[in-house]
């Protein structure tokens, strides 16, 4: 039985993932914290008997969790993996907009054989459309982003879509392919941004509108022709498998692993 610690369960995430866990025959949920809890808003479908803690600290110590779930914004979830990994607690965070080399340095904090993961996106669907766009990115002339959110993301782009720019980038690079579409400098004056956000060469669009929750296109384009990848993730219950996947596999695992492909049979 793995034990799990679920930080910011008070969040959008929280509401969803924490009854799955909890559902699960294999898991364990020992312990939900949130800064923002007391004890008339903390109840949960299937876990009103759960232990909440304002202080992760007293959590990670009081529960004997093996794994921490942190969705939690970026300067949260930094702190929060200052506390938990050097107790040798294996982490499981799904927070976006976080940079590699941050989880790179806080990894170090560690003891052996703890696993610190991280995912841009837990939606099986996104990680194949990723994985399909890499793919294709060598064979086509130019390429662009499309990511939608609904208007509550705080954050522009979306770690998807960052993730995306980066691996296509990386593609493009090692076969030579060479993006013929204006960058920034065509942008006339006072309309700065109207070619995105460049990521690593490739330009990244973040639309935030209500209506959407999750969704992106990868635009491939040459002379004739152009390709759409497009993935639209409707419901939270979508990072449900992929969540689940992720804590029953770092108990197993050690070291510093990004990405849900490097859990699946690709």
């Amino acid at each position: 039985m793995i034990k799990v610690l679920f930080n910011g369960y008070r969040g959008r995430m929280g509401q969803v993932v924490v009854p799955a866990l909890a559902a699960a025959d294999d898991l364990a949920v020992v312990a939900l914290c949130d800064p923002r809890a007391t004890e008339a808003s903390h109840r949960l479908p299937s876990c009103e008997d759960l232990p909440v803690y304002t202080d992760l600290g007293e959590a990670l110590d009081q529960s004997g969790a093996d794994v921490m779930v942190d969705f939690t914004q970026p300067d949260a979830v930094v702190a929060s993996l200052r506390l938990a990994l050097p107790r040798g607690v294996h982490c499981v965070v799904g927070t976006s907009g976080l940079n590699p080399a941050v989880l790179t340095e806080l990894y170090q904090l560690a003891p052996s054989g703890t696993t610190l993961f991280w995912a841009a996106n837990f939606a099986l669907g996104a990680v194949l459309m990723m994985r399909l766009a890499e793919q294709a990115a060598v064979w086509f002339q130019d390429v662009e982003i499309l990511e939608f959110h609904h208007n509550g993301k705080k954050d522009a782009p979306s770690g998807t879509a960052a993730a995306t720019a980066r691996q296509l980038a990386a593609a493009r690079l090692a076969a030579g392919v060479i993006s013929q579409s204006p960058g920034a400098a065509s942008e006339l004056p006072g309309y700065a941004g109207a070619r995105g956000a460049c990521v690593d060469g490739i330009p990244v669009h973040a639309i935030r509108a209500a209506g959407f929750t999750a969704s992106q296109e990868v635009i491939l384009s040459s002379p004739g022709e152009t390709l759409t990848i497009r993935h639209d993730n409707t419901d939270r219950a979508a990072y449900l498998p992929g969540i689940l996947l992720a804590v029953r596999t770092v108990p197993r695992r050690s070291g510093l692993i990004i990405g849900l492909e490097a859990l699946l049979d690709f």
